[in-house]
């Protein structure tokens, strides 16, 4: 029995790892080395139903506004989905969490136009033409996807991608290895359809 127990705990124990490095590599994939200079964090939205931000959008904020590089002359914040699954945008139903919840003051911009993430970056492509360095902040693999989705859209904006600080260690663990498997899944389906 002890065995079988420490065998279970083990594999549950490298699961974790896996997702955990899963996450750290999609975090660091698709990036620049772009000097400092103006900023825009693009923070993707996630399907809400409610009157508020839901779990997942208010994480998505707070890891967007962790991303602000205080040096950089000037920072925009890029709240990106629309009204998929309720009433309200998930952009505005974001930018009342972080300017209410989270006091948050600095530029902010909605898109609140988009219904898919190739849709969240097409359509935040006018609101970063003008930024030197650009952040797409999400779950590290839905940000990798982002980013990919960008170089096939605008190469030249894609240049200016570095990281943003939606990865940390030991943040979300029992989730990491879903969201590293449906990553892994949906780059599958993405590489078969082309």
């Amino acid at each position: 029995m002890r065995k079988r127990t420490r065998s279970a705990l083990v594999a549950g124990l490298g699961v974790l790892l896996w997702g955990e490095w899963a996450n750290w590599r999609a975090s660091h994939r698709g990036l620049g080395s772009v000097p400092a200079g103006t900023e825009a964090v693009v923070v993707l939205g996630y399907r809400n139903a409610g009157p508020r931000a839901n779990a997942m959008n208010r994480w998505r904020v707070r890891a967007g506004l962790r991303s602000i590089d205080p040096a950089a002359p000037e920072s925009r914040l890029v709240l990106c989905g629309g009204a998929c699954a309720g009433p309200d945008s998930e952009a505005a139903l974001m930018a009342r969490y972080a300017t209410g919840s989270r006091g948050y003051r600095g530029e902010l911009v909605l898109e609140e136009d988009s219904r898919s993430t190739w849709e969240n970056i097409a359509f935040a492509i006018p609101l970063l033409k003008d930024a030197d360095r650009i952040k797409i902040v999400s779950l590290p693999t839905h940000a990798e996807t982002a980013r990919q989705y960008l170089a096939e859209q605008s190469p030249e904006l894609a240049a200016r991608l570095v990281r943003g600080a939606d990865y940390r260690f030991g943040e979300w663990i029992p989730l990491k290895p879903a969201v590293a498997l449906y990553g892994l899944v949906k780059k599958i389906q993405r590489r078969t359809r082309a």
